[in-house]
């Protein structure tokens, strides 16, 4: 079969009409009260095995589990590529990576104004727009500032390199630099991921009370190393996890001597602020008109922290790590949560991808989306009929590594290298190449390769920037931080 949807309920008809949306696993009876809010979650590194909802055992992830447990988690779902700014761009903008606009990983390389984001669709529909965290597709005075971007508030990092400190001295809201007293002269009073989980918190909080519907974009720095998070979260692994030193390489980083510790703390943070995200719409009484998805950016970490992937499983059962186009760098999890639209626990094996969410959030709010590389799954959020396929997924550049995910197949290629071509469905972890059994599949791939990748517009930005941006006190220059 070549999609299997495990449903617990399904039914038929239109979903979609009139600007609204009206509930089909459950409750189609009770149509919500205007088109759906959005709040779109994405971790940064965070491994397809990170969470307990995907077979971690170590970390405890107890709240996007049971927001598993009351949606819908897909298994065979893409980030827009290995790193953070190309996965974000297509994630952004629909177009699959190789079409999307920022393929570099500069840290300023900028949108056009001519390039669309999901933000700008929504805003023009009519929604009320935030983001928290980190941007990665535009500097101040670029076009693709958030703010010329669609968004109404954006706090946070709009360089790269802004976001890999947990107590930087300051972060951007909007156009303004927004002041951490807590974190000047080397403190580490204000850990930013609860500042900005703030934020978000309170501006779901304001929209929910407004005519409009809202989109929350909270695109988290956790777990992208620096290894850091406030002792409350690391003291339940202490002691029961082995104790490991991991220096960061980069002067002024912080690392540490109990890194398995640290980063499993550092992803239950995240986990309990997406709790309190859905504990939040539960009590607001939004829960009906609210779609709530959690994703990542990329796989795990590798490199110097390779070993937190190794000890954790961070890709499960895939091979590779963030970087690498190998399942482990770019299949991440996708849970979804909308209460009474959303079958509960429904598990999906759609095979889809960033560039999916564009014309997704559109045909939710009635908007026209711009020419995409991607495909709405709305029917399978809500569980019925007419769910289109992609014909192939593309990532990478024939100059360098490429992939395409067609069907249950693989194709990876390095450079001028032969084709290799692995089977998914026996064969998750990549282990055997199965070309020469498959000639006419892995001639059908590389004709996708082909018509998949254009050549890169030029990029523009690549302001360089240092730790003294952004990090003040006597770190700085320390070898290895504490």
């Amino acid at each position: 079969m070549k999609r299997r949807t495990f449903l617990y309920a399904a039914c038929g008809g239109a979903c979609l009409a009139a600007g609204h949306v009206t509930g089909c696993a459950v409750g189609a009876d009770r149509p919500a009260r205007r088109r759906p809010n959005i709040v779109l979650i994405a971790a940064d590194d965070l491994g397809y095995g990170h969470l307990g909802c995907y077979g971690q055992e170590k970390i405890r992830t107890p709240h996007i589990d049971r927001m598993a447990r009351g949606g819908m988690r897909f298994t065979d779902f893409y980030a827009g590529f290995t790193v953070c700014a190309p996965s974000r761009s297509v994630l952004m903008t629909g177009l699959h990576h190789g079409h999307t606009p920022v393929r570099s990983n500069s840290g300023s390389s900028s949108l056009r104004a001519d390039e669309t984001t999901i933000a700008e669709v929504l805003h023009r529909a009519g929604y009320t727009t935030g983001g928290f965290g980190k941007w990665g597709l535009g500097i101040q005075g670029t076009p693709g500032h958030p703010n010329r971007k669609g968004f109404d508030t954006f706090y946070g990092f709009y360089h790269q390199v802004h976001a890999h400190f947990y107590y930087p001295y300051w972060i951007w809201h909007n156009d303004k630099k927004m002041p951490l007293p807590g974190n000047e002269d080397g403190k580490r009073e204000q850990y930013v991921e609860d500042v900005l989980h703030g934020k978000a918190m309170a501006f779901i909080r304001s929209s929910a009370t407004r005519s409009q519907p809202f989109f929350c974009y909270i695109p988290s720095i956790v777990p992208h190393v620096e290894l850091a998070v406030p002792e409350e979260s690391v003291r339940p692994y202490r002691g029961k996890v082995p104790a490991k030193t991991i220096n960061d390489p980069r002067k002024g980083y912080i690392g540490s001597d109990d890194a398995y510790a640290v980063y499993a703390g550092m992803i239950s943070r995240l986990d309990r602020h997406v709790g309190e995200v859905l504990s939040l719409i539960d009590e607001l009484g939004i829960a009906e008109e609210t779609l709530v998805l959690f994703t990542s950016d990329n796989g795990p970490q590798g490199g110097p922290w390779k070993p937190l992937a190794d000890f954790f499983n961070g890709a499960g059962p895939l091979s590779g790590t963030k970087g690498t186009l190998l399942e482990g760098g770019i299949r991440v999890p996708l849970v979804a949560r909308w209460r009474g639209h959303i079958e509960p626990g429904t598990v999906s094996d759609h095979v889809g991808g960033f560039q999916d969410m564009m014309p997704t959030f559109a045909e939710l709010a009635g908007a026209e989306p711009p020419k995409t590389d991607g495909l709405s799954i709305v029917p399978t959020l809500l569980g019925r009929p007419g769910q289109k396929e992609h014909a192939y997924l593309y990532w990478g550049s024939p100059k360098r590594t490429q992939a395409v995910r067609m069907g249950r197949f693989k194709g990876l290629q390095v450079g001028k290298e032969p084709w290799r071509l692995y089977d998914l469905d026996r064969d998750p972890a990549e282990q055997t190449d199965v070309a020469s059994a498959h000639a006419a599949v892995v001639a059908e791939i590389g004709a996708a390769a082909d018509e998949a990748y254009s050549p890169p517009r030029e990029q523009f930005g690549g302001t360089r920037v240092g730790i003294r941006d952004f990090v003040s006190g006597p770190r700085i220059t320390e070898k290895n931080a504490r």
